[in-house]
């Protein structure tokens, strides 16, 4: 999705500090999501006019520890994690979890089906005694989440417009309706009526459904929507003919720590 400048208009007023200081932090993940901060490219220069980064490892070498927003990707795996999302979490006015990671759990938590031993065998091989690791968490698992932008990757279009909502003191929304509307708008053929399984029906929206649109299925990656009905979701499948278990391997794809299974 193209991505639209951080604008605020003369009426409109920063409830934060005048230039607030944000940082940028990562957990267990593959730091996608900052990576799509730092494509916005030229673009981003119109977040920079509103905000002080003061760490941001993708993009500018050193680190400051006195920030208003934590924008923190990835998700807890590790003991030591628990301390440093804690430390975190007590420096920063607000705290944001960044993509799927860091606000579901993720695909990090397919380690949570699978047993600590063998997970620890397949990382770490002989080592695997010297690291201390346990079943992945999302960030609210840990402490109090302000906001969150789903999706793997997350959405640049969406990161920019949950920043001016943030600068201007607002509670930064997010869709409540499945991804199921944005595949309507884009006129695209339902997954179901070409014989394949999809998540769209019970994911969140807000991904343009990108996916679906470029010819695959959706995921789940931006986690459930608020309503979603999973006995009526479950019908869907069922009478698709898919059986539970693929539906579960699908399920536990991104949404392994939501816990609702199908």
């Amino acid at each position: 999705m193209e991505t639209a400048p951080v604008t605020i208009s003369s009426n409109e007023t920063c409830l934060l500090s005048a230039k607030p200081r944000v940082a940028f932090f990562d957990f267990a993940g593959c730091e996608g999501d900052q990576l799509q901060i730092a494509n916005l490219e030229e673009k981003l220069l119109d977040i920079l006019a509103h905000v002080e980064v003061v760490s941001f490892r993708e993009i500018k070498t050193g680190h400051g520890d006195d920030y208003d927003i934590a924008f923190v990707e990835g998700s807890i795996t590790r003991p030591e994690d628990e301390e440093r999302i804690k430390d975190i979490r007590s420096k920063a006015k607000v705290l944001v979890a960044l993509g799927a990671c860091a606000t579901i759990g993720g695909i990090n938590c397919l380690k949570n089906f699978m047993g600590e031993a063998f997970y620890r065998e397949v990382v770490y091989g002989p080592q695997a005694g010297w690291y201390r690791t346990y079943a992945a968490r999302p960030l609210s698992a840990v402490v109090p989440v302000d906001a969150e932008i789903p999706g793997c990757p997350i959405d640049r279009l969406e990161f920019a417009r949950v920043v001016k909502e943030l600068l201007l003191g607002r509670t930064p929304w997010l869709p409540d309706y499945p991804v199921c509307v944005e595949c309507k708008m884009a006129g695209n053929v339902c997954r179901f009526d070409l014989g394949r399984m999809c998540l769209g029906i019970i994911t969140r929206a807000g991904c343009g459904a990108c996916c679906v649109t470029e010819g695959a299925h959706c995921w789940g990656c931006r986690g459930l929507f608020p309503t979603a009905n999973l006995d009526a979701a479950r019908q869907v499948m069922d009478r698709a003919g898919f059986d539970r278990r693929q539906v579960q391997d699908l399920m536990r794809f991104f949404l392994g720590d939501t816990r609702a299974g199908l």
